[in-house]
């Protein structure tokens, strides 16, 4: 279809000339920005290659660079006047990411670096050109992976539709939690069934297909409503339809093995629906007009640009540099002897591994053999003021397992309580617990705001993780899997005072002046 918007080449050759004074500056800016925020890229982009449910995110840029060009006969008239103010906002925005580093909150620090880019822009662009730019540059919002929170909300939705839908079908079903059992079998909601890569997925193109199609505000924002609410009920739609496969073949199991094949199929099925229902409405015939000229702001120059740079940067900065000041001064000497008794009478079959460089705590790592069966026990021990963000990364890696996994459960070994987090690709399982204070604890908002409280003011108990795993090798397949859950409960019975060591050992407040060694 030929573009109806207005292009004064003339112009447009002197804008350019006019827009890349802002190149400069804004080059400058992100690659400083990208420096001092280097672990929020770091981790977006981990997740951007281990999650399917944020794999579209490679593709956020080159959108947001067809969305600007798909704009450039706005530009033809658009001069960058630089608003060096916009670094006022950049305090709120310092604050937020300060309070989410303490708490632990990647997310909540990547959204915050991605703010401070955004008034980096504002600064430099001038706030007429960025506005005239909002909806491209918003959308590099979805650089960030977020919404992975809202999963557990998503698996209630999905197994009360799910529920509700078979009680209406008349098809006798019993639900407890998120698992649903028919006569023909059981089916289980999990994580990776809520739906949250089809709603992710979903609102991006629906934001997308908004910015393409629509010119009003009106017309995009309840485009962008629809791309949220229909994913939510046809994920309900399509678990209860898996439901309702394996009543009709007679076989559960039947009806799960290519679960995911038909969700994606019936994912598409709902975007093309979504593309019908919103072209009736399209307004992507109305021209854009070029940016009228305000002679009354001031020239744009590279020098302005580069001083809104510096004054965006500078208040940017305090934060992170706050950050690492309380994590130098919260950094403790830790023990260098461990207790025997990690090993609960098992054969240990390679030298102990003794620290990890690049673990924030002391780290022991041993690799034993319980009644022939194979288990690689991880146990760290941090410093008392350590914050909750650096103890979930570590979890996360002592479990050595991929970033989709999901908790599958608990039992209770000798008065301890654990948790086992498995992953169905590769199959994989271990168990893993807490201790602070001398009690179990569990990261919920309560101990990160508690812990993020602590990395502040100091003193507080030292946190110890414990991670026990099974050899890898013996969980490729279900019966690897069980084989490898006895595994780990043979260690952990052979460990009757396991929990009273560990919990002593988080006891202690361990002081930068001092250095203790554990029984």
């Amino acid at each position: 279809m030929m573009s109806t918007d207005v292009l004064d080449e003339p112009r447009a050759r002197a804008s350019w000339r006019e827009l890349r004074v802002a190149v400069g500056p804004l080059f400058v800016g992100l690659l400083a920005l990208g420096i001092v925020f280097h672990a929020e890229v770091v981790a977006a982009i981990d997740v951007w290659i281990e999650s399917t449910a944020y794999n579209h995110c490679f593709l956020v840029l080159p959108i947001v660079a067809y969305l600007i060009w798909d704009r450039r006969a706005v530009l033809s008239g658009a001069v960058p006047h630089t608003w060096p103010a916009a670094s006022v906002l950049a305090v709120p925005v310092g604050a937020a990411w300060f309070l989410a580093d303490r708490v632990g909150i990647m997310e909540g620090r990547q959204l915050a670096a991605m703010c401070l880019v955004e008034l980096l822009l504002l600064a430099v662009l001038g706030w007429r050109l960025y506005r005239a730019l909002l909806g491209p540059l918003l959308y590099l919002f979805f650089l960030v992976p977020f919404g992975a929170f809202i999963t557990p909300q998503l698996q209630d939705i999905t197994a009360a539709f799910t529920a509700h839908g078979l009680d209406l079908l008349g098809i006798p079903n019993y639900s407890d939690g998120y698992t649903i059992e028919i006569p023909e079998g059981s089916f289980v909601i999990a994580q990776a069934c809520a739906g949250l890569r089809f709603l992710i997925a979903a609102v991006a193109f629906g934001c997308l297909y908004a910015l393409l199609m629509y010119r009003s505000s009106l017309r995009r924002t309840l485009f962008i409503l629809v791309s949220i609410v229909v994913p939510v009920i046809a994920n309900g739609f399509r678990a209860l339809g898996i439901v309702v496969l394996g009543h009709v073949l007679g076989s559960a199991e039947a009806a799960a093995t290519d679960h995911v094949l038909y969700g994606w199929i019936f994912f598409s099925i709902v975007i093309l629906l979504l593309v019908i229902l919103g072209l009736p409405f399209r307004e992507d015939g109305e021209p854009r007009l070029p940016l009228e000229h305000d002679t009354a702001l001031p020239p744009a120059s590279a020098s302005a640009g580069f001083r809104s740079v510096a004054t965006v940067f500078g208040v940017a900065v305090i934060a992170p540099l706050i950050a690492v000041w309380f994590d130098h001064a919260s950094a403790a000497s830790l023990p260098t002897q461990w207790p025997s008794v990690l090993a609960g009478g098992c054969r240990e079959t390679t030298p102990a591994e003794r620290s990890v460089s690049d673990a924030p705590g002391r780290v022991l790592i041993l690799h034993l053999s319980c009644d022939d069966r194979g288990v690689v026990v991880r146990t760290e021990l941090f410093s008392p003021n350590t914050d909750p963000g650096a103890l979930a990364a570590e979890r996360h890696r002592l479990l050595d397992l991929p970033w989709e996994s999901s908790e599958t459960g608990r039992f209770v070994v000798h008065g301890v309580t654990w948790r086992t987090v498995a992953s169905a690709e590769p199959v994989r399982i271990a168990a893993n617990a807490l201790w602070i204070g001398g009690r179990q604890a569990t990261l919920g908002l309560r101990l990160r705001l508690a812990q993020g409280w602590r990395s502040i003011t100091g003193g507080g108990a030292a946190p110890v993780l414990m991670v026990v795993a099974p050899d890898p090798n013996l969980a490729a397949d279900e019966r690897g899997l069980r084989e490898a859950q006895e595994a780990v409960r043979a260690y952990l019975q052979r460990q009757p005072g396991l929990a009273t060591v560990l919990a002593r050992m988080s006891e202690a407040a361990v002081t930068p002046a001092e250095e203790t060694g554990a029984e």
